[in-house]
């Protein structure tokens, strides 16, 4: 019997968090998903992944998400149409296309809101920003957009984001490769099933 993959399960190979959030769907290719996030448990439990939240804040989340399930279901919804906005967004970037506007004043909505929630503090190497702690359930939407936005800002003084060019995949990461030419997200994933493709299409011809 097939076991499922969860949340718990996905490789985070984006090489960003805002990459690695977008890439809570399984599959962007030929195929659509399945999603990742199926319920606000999900998402949090995604974001102690991802260094967004510590494991206090990700129990204070789950216990608020226990007695409001509607306020968080909500707002796992939001939190998903910001991914999609994403998605679009660094797509476009990865396409070398325009992003939609409409995708970046959502974008620029949803930092304006995170904007109560961060200060700027003193740190080992410098002044930083720093989050208030977690302690509603817009907080994981609030740290992701403006990482999001930070990351298309600095597209002159970092790596491309690419597509990964694998069946039935479609995620996104920052390319890293010595020549910046990387296809994969995952050499040992999709680059490998795109090698035995390729391998046995040559010993049919």
């Amino acid at each position: 019997m097939e076991t499922l993959k969860t949340i718990d399960d996905i490789s985070l190979l984006g090489g960003h968090a805002a990459l690695d959030f977008v890439n809570t769907i399984d599959s962007r290719g030929e195929r659509w998903g399945p999603d990742f996030l199926t319920s606000f448990g999900d998402l949090v439990g995604w974001a102690l992944r991802a260094g967004l939240v510590d494991r206090s804040e990700h129990n204070v989340l789950l216990d608020k998400a226990a007695n409001n399930p509607g306020v968080a279901d909500a707002e796992l919804e939001k939190a998903k149409v910001l991914r999609e906005s994403l998605h679009r967004i660094f797509s476009a970037e990865a396409q070398e296309t325009p992003c939609d506007q409409h995708d970046l004043d959502h974008l620029s909505s949803a930092c304006r809101l995170a904007a109560g929630q961060r200060s700027l503090r003193k740190g080992k190497d410098g002044v930083i920003w720093s989050n208030a702690p977690a302690m509603s359930m817009t907080a994981i939407a609030e740290r992701i957009a403006p990482l999001a936005a930070d990351l298309l800002i600095s597209r002159q003084q970092r790596r491309a984001v690419r597509i990964c060019q694998g069946r039935n995949c479609g995620w996104l990461f920052l390319d890293q490769s010595r020549g910046g030419h990387r296809r994969w997200c995952s050499d040992k994933t999709c680059g490998s099933a795109a090698r035995v493709r390729k391998f046995r299409a040559e010993r049919v011809d």
